[in-house]
Parts: structure tokens; C-alpha cells; sequence
């Protein structure tokens, strides 16, 4: 089966992990601090390393203190840890409309959904390009809302020539094996203000502070740290951030080849009837997660059945967050959000990865053409 997604490991990568296994640190090692200097130079800011994509979003949201009483406006066209980790901490999650054409939060959309409570703001840059954040940050400095982007898709990528990491107050980041590139399992988190990085750090280390200038009391030995406030262990090991930073050292060639394969894509199906190829934006050098096309007349799950039988691993992204048990019980009703509904009747993600090759890349080509045109 051709997977829609998929790692690219080469022998530099295989050296760092072993160098890494042999050394006297499997975990909260000098590796942890290289690979979040490396995210950094990447990220434009400093960044803060967590277990996987999840709990960096679990983690963003308990440093902008969202609780109990709090509201955190995001899309519904994600994977559902965007809205549960607000929801995990008590906040109540209200989704808005996504642009009709890109699948990413539409500003017009959030601006209707603020109130008083808006505590976050949560785009998500799907497929890897970038949300509107321009209109988003007016948006949300008037309502006093820190702004989050679940950059799971998208580092690499930039929004007006800035780097993702930049752009909101939290930025958070995956790095599962389909995504950009992997430490195997593994998330970040980063930031623009300080006092945000300070608690990141401190929640994804169960809240403990050694810092002897933030003790409250500074008579103890050299043994001594506080909980001032709850954390859990969300912390990334040594070991994956080896793989982090060999694989970070191959990022711009990832991007590169994305490029290369969305351009053939684009140009092998323009004259595909019945199929919506991506939308383009020219205010965005993306780095290309997905290649989600639109299958129209609906017959998109005819097409994903039909090329999953041929052996290609197609995929949707997503469904909508709300239909899912756990928000349906919770009061959340379909027909919320149409146009993101509507993306979702006929999205499919055909292959995309770095080492996907082009004759595999043809064989999708041909197989998809054959199916729409029958």
C-alpha cells in the first residue's frame, strides 16, 4: 500500500540516534537544549519541546491560563486535539466557519464568535498553509484573546515572508512521522513572550522550578525545587531529539521536494474532470503537509474506496471536529459550520511525502484519472 504520509530516515539520522544511545543521557539530556536551538533557528522563536503534537497543544493552552469559565474560538477542520485541549482544562470551545476555499479559519467567522469570555484564538494552518493571522491578531488584540496557531502542518512554511513560530502568542508544532519531518513521536511549543516560554517549561516538567531566582523560599540545599503550580511530564527525550536535529538539518530539502510534487500534481490533474485542486495563496511560501483535492458530484468516497482497493492510502482530513460523540454529547450539533462541513464531504489527501517518487506519484495520477473519468 502507498501511504499518504510517510517518514524519510537515512543513515545520518540512524548515527544520530545511536551516538545518542550510547551516550549518558536517554533523556532531559544536552540533546533536549540543541534540538530546541535548532527548532529555533526555524521557528524564528524560542521553542520548547514536548512528548508529540497533542500535548504541545495541551501544554499551550494551560500556559495562556485557560480554565474553567474561559472560551477558545477554533476550527473545526482538524484533528480533534485542537478543540480537547482547551476542552481537557474546562474552557467551553465555540468553532467557526473555515474559508470556503483554503479550509483555514475564516476571520470574518472568529470576529462573530468572540465575546467577552474569548480566552484563545486557534487557527490551524491546514495542509500546511499558513491562516489569515494578520486579521486574526486585529481580532484578537481588541478582544484581549491570546492567539494560537496549531502549526501541526506547517513548519517550514511562511506567512508574508515571516516564519511560523512568529506569528501568534503560542505556536505549536507535530512531529509524528507523517508530518514535515519526526523525532518518531514527538511536539513543540513556541513563543514570542517570555513569561509564556516560562510556563511551558514549567508544565511540560510537572511544574517543577529549580531556578533559584523564581524560589519562593531560597534556604534550602542544592537538592531543593518547588510546584507552584500542576504540570505534567511531557518531556521529550534525548533520544528523539537526536532524530530531531538530523532531520531538521534536511528540512529545506523536504520542502523542496514537496514543492516539486505539488507542482506535478497540479499540472497532471488541471484538466481532471469532476476534482477541486488546492487552493493557491501568493501571500504564503508553503511547506506542503497535504495535497487535498475535492472530489465533486459526490462520489468522494466512491474515489477513496476505489483507490484504496488499487493500493494507494488515501486519507481525509478531516472530520469535523464537532461531529464526533464526545462534542455531540456535549450539546454540538452538525450543520454549525457549512462551508468546512462541505470541505470535509469531499476532501481526499492523496500521497505526499518527501521520498514519494515520481513514477509512484504517477501511478496515483493515472489511477485517480481513470476512476473520474469512467
Amino acid at each position: 500500500m502507498l501511504p499518504y504520509g510517510r517518514q524519510s530516515i537515512d543513515s545520518a539520522d540512524v548515527e544520530a540516534v545511536v551516538a545518542a544511545l550510547g551516550s549518558d543521557w536517554l533523556t532531559t539530556g544536552p540533546r533536549v537544549a540543541q534540538f530546541e536551538a535548532d527548532l529555533e533557528k526555524v521557528t524564528g522563536a524560542p521553542t520548547v519541546t514536548v512528548t508529540n503534537g497533542t500535548t504541545a497543544l495541551h501544554a499551550a493552552y494551560a500556559a495562556a491560563g485557560v480554565r474553567g469559565g474561559d472560551e477558545v474560538v477554533t476550527t473545526p477542520m482538524t484533528f480533534v486535539a485542537t478543540a480537547s485541549g482547551a476542552a481537557m482544562l474546562g474552557a467551553k470551545v465555540i468553532f467557526a466557519d473555515v474559508e470556503e476555499d483554503t479550509a483555514n479559519l475564516d476571520p470574518a467567522a472568529v470576529e462573530a464568535a468572540v465575546t467577552g469570555r474569548t480566552k484563545v484564538i486557534a487557527a490551524v494552518d491546514y495542509a500546511g498553509v499558513p491562516a489569515d493571522y494578520d486579521a486574526l491578531r486585529k481580532i484578537s488584540d481588541s478582544a484581549g484573546a491570546f492567539l494560537l496557531g496549531d502549526a501541526a502542518h506547517s513548519i517550514g512554511s511562511l506567512y508574508k515572508g515571516r516564519p511560523v513560530g512568529t506569528l501568534a502568542d503560542l505556536t505549536t508544532f507535530s512531529f509524528f512521522p507523517t508530518k514535515n519531518f519526526t523525532t518518531a513521536e514527538g511536539g513543540a511549543v513556541a513563543s514570542t513572550r517570555p513569561e509564556l516560554v516560562d510556563r511551558l517549561r514549567d508544565f511540560r516538567t510537572v511544574g517543577s522550578i529549580r531556578d533559584p531566582k523564581r524560589l519562593r523560599r531560597t534556604d534550602e540545599g542544592g537538592w531543593y525545587y518547588e510546584v507552584q503550580e500542576f504540570g505534567l511530564n511531557y518531556r521529550l527525550p534525548d533520544v528523539l531529539c537526536a532524530l530531531g536535529s538530523a532531520q531538521l538539518s534536511r528540512l529545506a530539502g523536504f520542502k523542496a521536494r514537496r514543492a516539486e510534487l505539488t507542482a506535478r500534481y497540479d499540472e497532471l490533474l488541471a484538466d481532471v474532470p469532476g476534482l477541486r485542486l488546492p487552493a493557491q495563496r501568493e501571500d504564503v511560501d508553503p511547506m506542503r503537509h497535504l495535497y487535498p483535492v475535492r472530489v465533486l458530484d459526490g462520489r468522494r468516497r466512491e474515489v477513496f474506496e476505489r483507490l484504496r482497493a488499487a493500493g494507494i492510502g488515501v486519507q481525509v482530513n478531516y472530520i469535523p471536529v464537532y461531529w464526533h460523540p464526545v462534542f455531540e454529547d456535549l450539546g454540538y450539533q452538525r450543520g454549525m459550520c457549512p462551508n468546512a462541513e462541505a470541505f470535509y464531504a469531499e476532501e481526499i489527501s492523496l500521497p505526499l511525502f518527501a521520498d514519494l517518487t515520481d513514477s509512484d506519484q504517477d501511478r496515483v495520477v493515472e489511477a485517480l484519472r481513470g476512476i473520474l473519468g469512467s
